[in-house]
C-alpha cells in the first residue's frame, strides 16, 4: 500500500518511481498517493495535462517504470453539468444540415469548463438548434476544434453524427486548412517564414504552453507578412497543426508575442489592444455529405480593424 502522506495536497510535486512501483498504472499509483482526491479527479488531471511523467503527456494507464519522474499537481475539479440552452450572441454565416460556420466573437468560450460554466458558444448553439445535443460529446455538442476564448473568428460545428465524425477525421488528418491573422509586437523583417517548433506543456506555469525541443509535440506555423507599421506587423499564418495556443507561443518564441497577449507577450503596456490581436480569418474543409470543398471567411471584428487604422494614423 502506497502511503497518502508521500504527496501534499497543496502545490506541485515531483517523484522518482521506486522500484515497488513498478508496472502500476499511473492513475491507481496517483489515487493510492492521494486518499483526499477521488479516481475521476486524478483521471481528469492527468487528461488536462497537469500531470506529467518525463515531462511529457500520457495516459491515465499508463503502467510506470522504475525511475519515472512525475510531476505537477491535481486540482479538485467538479463534475461537468451538462449544458443548457442560453440566448448568447455570435454570427451564423452559412448552415447546412450537416454544419454550421460561425463568427465566434473575442470574449466567448466556446464550451463549458473550469470557471466557465455557463454563457458559451455550446448553450448559445442549443439555444438555437436544439437537437444540436445529440451530436457528439454531451458536454461538447457538435463541437470539432476550438478557439481561444479572446481569438476571434470562423468556426465550423457539426450538426449531425455523422458529420461530426468526419470533420474530427479532417481535423485529425490536417486535411483542414486554418488561416489567421495576427497583429505582433515589433517590426518583422523577413517577408515569410516558417516555424518548426515542437509544442508541450509549460514545466512550471501549468497554464500555459512552452517550446519542449526534447518532449514537445510536433508543431508547424508558416507566415508571410500582410502590412507593416510603425512598432508593430500584421501577419498571415496558415497552421499545419492544431496545438494547445500554438500560434501565441511560435510567435512569441520568435520575438514577435501577439499584441495584447498577457500571457505569452512582452510585460508592456496593452491598454491600445482590446486583447490578444489573433483572428481565425478563414477556414476551408470537405463538406462531410457532397465531399466539395468549403471556403468560409470571417471578417475582421470592427475592434481590431480599429487598431489597425490607428496603427496605420501613426
Amino acid at each position: 500500500m502506497i502511503n497518502s502522506w508521500l504527496f501534499s495536497a497543496e502545490g506541485p510535486f515531483s517523484y522518482a518511481v521506486e522500484d515497488r512501483f513498478h508496472d502500476l498504472r499511473l492513475d491507481q499509483f496517483l489515487a493510492l498517493s492521494f486518499d483526499q482526491f477521488s479516481r475521476s479527479q486524478v483521471t481528469e488531471s492527468i487528461k488536462s495535462g497537469q500531470i506529467l511523467v518525463n515531462g511529457v503527456t500520457v495516459k491515465p494507464g499508463y503502467r510506470l517504470k522504475s525511475g519515472d519522474i512525475i510531476d505537477g499537481i491535481i486540482e479538485i475539479v467538479s463534475e461537468p453539468m451538462i449544458p443548457q440552452p442560453q440566448d448568447v450572441a455570435f454570427e451564423i454565416l452559412e448552415e447546412s444540415s450537416d454544419y454550421l460556420i460561425i463568427s465566434k466573437p473575442p470574449g466567448l468560450v466556446v464550451h463549458p469548463g473550469s470557471g466557465n460554466a455557463d454563457h458559451t458558444l455550446v448553450n448559445g448553439l442549443l439555444f438555437r438548434y436544439g437537437n444540436l445535443n445529440e451530436v457528439g460529446d454531451v458536454f461538447r455538442p457538435g463541437i470539432v476544434h476550438r478557439l481561444d476564448k479572446d481569438t476571434s473568428g470562423v468556426m465550423v460545428v457539426a450538426r449531425s453524427s455523422e458529420a461530426h465524425i468526419d470533420l474530427v477525421q479532417q481535423f485529425k488528418n490536417r486535411q483542414v486548412k486554418k488561416t489567421y491573422l495576427a497583429l505582433v509586437i515589433g517590426e518583422v523583417i523577413e517577408e515569410s517564414g516558417r516555424i518548426v517548433a515542437p509544442i508541450g506543456r509549460h514545466p512550471i506555469h501549468r497554464q500555459k504552453m512552452a517550446i519542449r525541443e526534447a518532449n514537445g509535440r510536433y508543431a508547424v506555423s508558416n507566415w508571410k507578412c500582410s502590412k507593416r507599421f510603425a512598432r508593430h506587423t500584421l501577419l498571415e499564418l496558415h497552421i499545419e497543426t492544431g496545438r494547445t495556443h500554438q500560434i501565441r507561443v511560435h510567435l512569441s518564441h520568435l520575438g514577435f508575442p501577439v499584441a495584447g497577449d498577457k500571457l505569452y507577450g512582452a510585460s508592456k503596456d496593452h491598454s491600445m489592444f482590446p486583447r490578444q490581436m489573433l483572428h481565425a480569418w478563414k477556414l476551408s474543409f470537405a463538406d462531410p455529405g457532397t465531399g466539395s470543398r468549403i471556403e468560409a471567411q470571417a471578417y475582421l471584428p470592427d475592434a481590431f480593424a480599429s487598431v489597425l487604422s490607428q496603427l496605420e494614423a501613426m
